[in-house]
């Protein structure tokens, strides 16, 4: 049975999603009988000497890497060279920095823009979704890339009951609930899928739209997220829709999948686009929900009008009036893409995830 470190950054899983899933993950692996040693990584050069000292005389080393876990510090990106057992990394941002004064470095096998040492001495570089795995094989044609498709990070609860919810939450019984799940930040694109509602109260005039997550997160500490709280709300004021705008903030897990399971469609309007290496998008799906993106390019898995109802533009408000629309005014497009959205989780669960990783480390073991 081999034995795996796994290094990650110190956040508190309550407070970014990366710390979450490698919460959810080394839970798993306990279950699945692989031996975990939990080795939190410090920014810093201290911090990777001693990460690389407390991953001694393990089978191999796994590290979840997100540049943001580890205050974007250049320094772990050295771990591939101290550590001595077979690397694994799990990359979890990515294609973010532009790659071209790095081009030779990356296709030599020697040094990566985001990661530094990690992609190019890894044994196996596992990627959650489509669009990081395009941008990995095209800069490093030489790594070894697996996918591993990450688990909605909410349980259904098979007790949710939609009214009581409504009246917990103060919205109508008979209100059409458009729901956005995850930390609430600037790059979420949440001003323009307010003022989208806003603007087709006179078509819809019982649309709502209920915002659900903490506004504190690794990427939005305490002081910026109460600020970015005060002007969401007035941003709600000035389109006039606060009494058609609920915003939740943190919330325990279960009542987050009451609040899913009380709404009618779901919206991720990210700055970027949207991904399937979100989990609080998988979730979505899980519960049922017919679903609205901004979509990269590159993530084939997101089709408009199959597995969501794509806004082919990001920061615009035109593009989710016309998407909010089509899944209002449409109710068999509605249930196909929710069918849809459900039909990607198959196989996508947390026990699955584990034995992928097991086999994986026995391997390299």
């Amino acid at each position: 049975m081999p034995e795996v470190a796994m290094l990650h950054g110190r956040a508190d899983p309550a407070h970014d999603g990366v710390a979450d899933y490698t919460a959810r993950l080394v839970a798993a692996l306990r279950e699945h009988g692989t031996v975990v040693r939990d080795v939190p990584v410090d920014p810093g050069p201290r911090g990777a000497l001693a990460a690389a000292r407390a991953a001694r005389g393990a089978d191999v080393v796994h590290l979840q890497f997100a540049p943001s876990a580890y205050r974007f510090s250049s320094w772990p990106g050295l771990l591939g060279d101290l550590v001595r057992a077979p690397l694994v990394t799990t990359v979890h941002e990515y294609g973010w920095w532009s790659p071209r004064p790095w081009r030779l470095p990356a296709r030599l096998g020697l040094a990566d823009a985001e990661s530094g040492r990690l992609v190019p001495r890894s044994a196996t570089v596992i990627t959650t979704n489509g669009a990081h795995e395009e941008a990995l094989r095209r800069r490093h044609p030489r790594a070894q890339v697996l996918r591993l498709p990450i688990p909605p990070n909410v349980v259904v609860a098979p007790d949710a009951d939609r009214a009581t919810t409504r009246r917990r939450l103060r919205i109508a019984e008979n209100a059409q609930v458009v729901v956005f799940f995850g930390f609430v930040h600037p790059v979420k694109g949440l001003r323009y899928l307010i003022d989208a509602v806003a603007r087709l109260a006179g078509e819809h005039p019982r649309l709502h739209l209920l915002i659900v997550g903490g506004f504190t997160s690794l990427a939005l500490p305490d002081d910026e997220a109460a600020a970015f709280r005060a002007e969401l709300t007035k941003h709600v004021a000035d389109a006039g829709a606060t009494d058609r705008v609920t915003i939740t903030g943190h919330l325990p897990a279960d009542e987050v999948s009451s609040a899913l399971a009380a709404a009618d469609l779901a919206a991720f309007p990210f700055t970027a686009g949207a991904t399937t290496k979100s989990g609080a998008l998988l979730a979505a799906f899980d519960h049922g929900l017919p679903t609205i993106v901004t979509q990269l390019a590159s993530d084939t898995e997101l089709v408009d009008g199959e597995t969501v109802v794509v806004a082919p533009a990001v920061r615009d408000v035109d593009v989710l009036v016309t998407a909010l629309r089509r899944l209002l005014d449409d109710p068999a497009l509605a249930a196909r893409v929710a069918a849809g959205g459900r039909s990607l989780l198959d196989g996508r669960d947390w026990q699955t995830l584990a034995a992928c990783h097991h086999e994986l480390y026995a391997g390299l073991a």
